[in-house]
C-alpha cells in the first residue's frame, strides 16, 4: 500500500464513530462490537425503497427469505415471492429478507464501497430486512462479521458474548436456545452496530416500517476452501503420470490397499500443494468467481479507449503476480500491473491512464469490456 493510501486510512471518519478504519481494525474488528450513533447522520438515503424491494423479492434472480413469528412458533419460506404472498404491512412479527443489493442496486453498490477498509476478498454483500412492528429472525449467532446499519423505523438489538450455542430443536431457523444479553441498544435511522463474528444478537423491530441494511463479510472455511483450491488446482495441473508397479507381486488379500499406490497418492498431492503459482492462481479465482445467480450484460456501445468502470458485479483483486477478475487470473507485471492494481483498487481508469497502457494492456480491458465486466462511464 503507498504512502497516500495509509493516509487515507489514518482519517477519522463518522461512518466508524470518529474512529480511524486503522483505529476500527485494530481495536474492534474481530474483537469487540462497536456501535456508532449517526453513522450515515440523520436523514439516511434508502438503498431501496420498501415498494421496490416488495418487487425485488420476487424476481428469480434475487435471494429472498420471508419469516413470521406467530406466538412461540417461526415460520421460514424462500422466494421468490408475489406480493399478494407477503403478509399485511400491519400484521406484526414478520421480515422480509433480501440478499445481495449490491449486485442489482447502485446505491447498495456505493454503500458497499465504504467498507472497502477491509479487503475486497472479506468483503461480501449487502442485505436489507424490512420487518414489521416485533418482526426479527430470533436471537443467533454469524459465523461471519456485519455491521447492522438502520435505515428507517427503529430496531432494539440485545448483543452477548456467551458460551452457549444450544439451538432450539425442530425450528426452521437456527435460534439459540438460552440466549444471554449483556447489552441493549435502540436503533434510529443513521445508527450503526458492528459485531465480531459469534457475537450473539437478536433485533427486533420496534413500531413497524422497520428497514436496516446488513454489511456482511466473507470467512472462507478451511476444509471448504481447502476442497476448491485442490480441485481447481487438479483441473489445471498438466502432470498425467500414471501409477506404476512392476514390482508388485501376487497377493492373498487383493482387498488390502497397496503401499505404492498410497505413496502416490501423496506424493501427487505433495506436488500439486507444492506449486506456489498454481495455489496463488487458484486462490484468486475462488475469490473473484462470481456468485450463482450473477451475470454480464453486452455492452451496448463498441469499445474506444475512455474512462472506465468496473462493473458493480465484477471482482478484481490481485497478488505480487498476478490479477484476478471474476474467476480469473492473469501474470502482470511492471507498468501493467501497476494500472491493473489501479484498477482493483479504485475499480476506475482514466482515458489517459488507458491510452498511455500497452497494446496487451488494451487489448484486455476491450476484452473485458466486451464481457461486460467493465462499462465506459458517461461524463
Amino acid at each position: 500500500m503507498t504512502s497516500a493510501a495509509s493516509s487515507l486510512t489514518a482519517l477519522p471518519t463518522a461512518l466508524l464513530g470518529g474512529l480511524s478504519p486503522d483505529q476500527f481494525m485494530r481495536r474492534h474488528w474481530q474483537k469487540k462490537p462497536l456501535l456508532i450513533r449517526r453513522a450515515l447522520g440523520d436523514q439516511v438515503p434508502p438503498p431501496v425503497e420498501r415498494a421496490q424491494l416488495f418487487a425485488m423479492a420476487g424476481d428469480a434472480a434475487v435471494e429472498s427469505r420471508l419469516i413470521v413469528k406467530q406466538g412461540d412458533a417461526w415460520s421460514l419460506r424462500h422466494g421468490p415471492f408475489k406480493r399478494s404472498v407477503l403478509p399485511p404491512l400491519k400484521q406484526a412479527g414478520w421480515t422480509l429478507l433480501v440478499q445481495g443489493l449490491d449486485l442489482h442496486l447502485p446505491a447498495a453498490h456505493e454503500l458497499l464501497r465504504r467498507f472497502r477498509f477491509v479487503p475486497d476478498a472479506r468483503l461480501d454483500d449487502v442485505m436489507v430486512s424490512w420487518a414489521s412492528d416485533g418482526g426479527g429472525v430470533g436471537p443467533h449467532v454469524d459465523s461471519y462479521d456485519v455491521f447492522l446499519l438502520q435505515i428507517s423505523g427503529q430496531r432494539r438489538w440485545r448483543i452477548g458474548h456467551q458460551r452457549d450455542l444450544s439451538l432450539v430443536p425442530d425450528m426452521p431457523l437456527k435460534i439459540l436456545s438460552h440466549f444471554e444479553p449483556q447489552e441493549e441498544h435502540l436503533l434510529g435511522p443513521g445508527d450503526m452496530l458492528y459485531l465480531p463474528p459469534r457475537w450473539a444478537h437478536d433485533g427486533v423491530a420496534v413500531g413497524g416500517d422497520c428497514m436496516t441494511v446488513s454489511v456482511g463479510f466473507r470467512s472462507p472455511q478451511r476444509g471448504a476452501l481447502a476442497a476448491e483450491l485442490l480441485q481447481r488446482m487438479a483441473e489445471a495441473s498438466e502432470d498425467e503420470t500414471l501409477y506404476r508397479d512392476p514390482s508388485q507381486a501376487a497377493t492373498a488379500t487383493p482387498g488390502a490397499m497397496p503401499a505404492g499406490l498410497q505413496a502416490f497418492a501423496q506424493d501427487a498431492l505433495q506436488r500439486l500443494v507444492a506449486d506456489s503459482h498454481s495455489l496463488a492462481c487458484a486462490l484468486g479465482e475462488v475469490m473473484t468467481e462470481p456468485k450463482p445467480r450473477v451475470w454480464f450484460d453486452e455492452p451496448q456501445v463498441a469499445w474506444r479507449p475512455g474512462r472506465v468502470t468496473l462493473d458493480r458485479r465484477t471482482r478484481m483483486m490481485y497478488d505480487k503476480r498476478h490479477v484476478f477478475i471474476n474467476g480469473e487470473s492473469f501474470r502482470a507485471s511492471g507498468a501493467d500491473a501497476r494500472l491493473m492494481h489501479h484498477l482493483a483498487d479504485r475499480r476506475e481508469l482514466t482515458e489517459q491512464q488507458i491510452r498511455r497502457a500497452s497494446a496487451d494492456a488494451q487489448a484486455l480491458l476491450k476484452d473485458w469490456f466486451e464481457a461486460g465486466w467493465l462499462q465506459l462511464a458517461h461524463d
